[in-house]
């Protein structure tokens, strides 16, 4: 998504030409480019599948809709499965149109996670619950922090169910660091994911996520606390700027390969 404006093929060819070893996708342009074309053009290239996003969106309170989202979330977990990677990040929902009941909304969540769990481990793939920034929590996100993610994912195994950490998304909380100690304690840190805070946010607040270096965030430290909580997996980066967006793919993606070397 970082670079969203490169088509798949293009997307391939520059992270081959940076040496950059691997890519995390989102659905819909897999989807639109073909599964499996898209797992053997990046095979083909020798890159990895870090991640494929998004499954989730698991609040509902109708029984259709929610029979609705565990059967895409099932299709999600196949593609992963199809593309390679073990992990597929969760962005859980938010409250259905209505409803103020966050808890409920929460544990509806935790329901769907009892069935999509054992799906996934059967199909090699770990779902990842990634807590949002809390200005998402009414329409995209009930999760707000790594403790309520955390709570959450140790009602199921690890290799079933653990988390996201995104820095965009957590640097703000001072219960963080010891939740992604937490995290790493259980074997639940599934991805790494950086972008930086920058302000004033954009209208609709979705594509405001910063170049690394950019903005507020201490890229190094938060990295710091992931090493330390023993991870050693892919670090991804995931921007959603339109700013970005509009540049020349190419020189995106070889910038921010920069500002990754620069900044960790």
């Amino acid at each position: 998504m970082t670079v969203k404006q490169l088509s798949m093929p293009e997307l391939v060819a520059a992270c081959v030409e940076l040496g950059v070893p691997g890519v995390g996708l989102w659905r819909e342009p897999v989807q639109s480019y073909g599964v499996g074309a898209t797992a053997k053009l990046v095979r083909g290239a020798g890159l990895t599948v870090t991640t494929l996003c998004r499954g989730g969106f698991l609040t509902a309170i109708d029984a259709q809709e929610r029979s609705r989202a565990l059967d895409d979330n099932r299709r999600a977990v196949d593609e992963a499965a199809a593309l390679g990677t073990d992990t597929l990040v969760l962005v859980s929902g938010g409250l259905p149109a209505g409803s103020k009941d966050l808890h409920g909304a929460r544990e509806r969540i935790a329901e769907a996670l009892a069935v999509l769990g054992p799906y996934a481990r059967e199909r090699g793939v770990r779902l990842a619950v990634e807590p949002l920034h809390p200005m998402y929590a009414a329409d995209r996100c009930v999760v707000s922090t790594l403790t309520q993610a955390l709570d959450l994912a140790e009602r199921f195994p690890a290799d079933q169910v653990g988390v996201t950490v995104d820095t965009y998304h957590i640097w703000w909380d001072d219960q963080a660091p010891a939740q992604i100690a937490r995290a790493g304690a259980g074997g639940r840190i599934h991805t790494f994911q950086l972008a930086d805070w920058t302000t004033p946010l954009p209208q609709g607040v979705l594509n405001g996520r910063g170049q690394i270096g950019d903005g507020s965030i201490d890229m190094r430290e938060w990295k710091g606390y992931v090493e330390a909580a023993g991870y050693t997996g892919p670090i991804e980066v995931e921007l959603f700027n339109d700013g970005l967006w509009a540049r020349d793919g190419r020189e995106v993606l070889r910038e921010t390969a920069r500002r990754f070397v620069e900044h960790t």
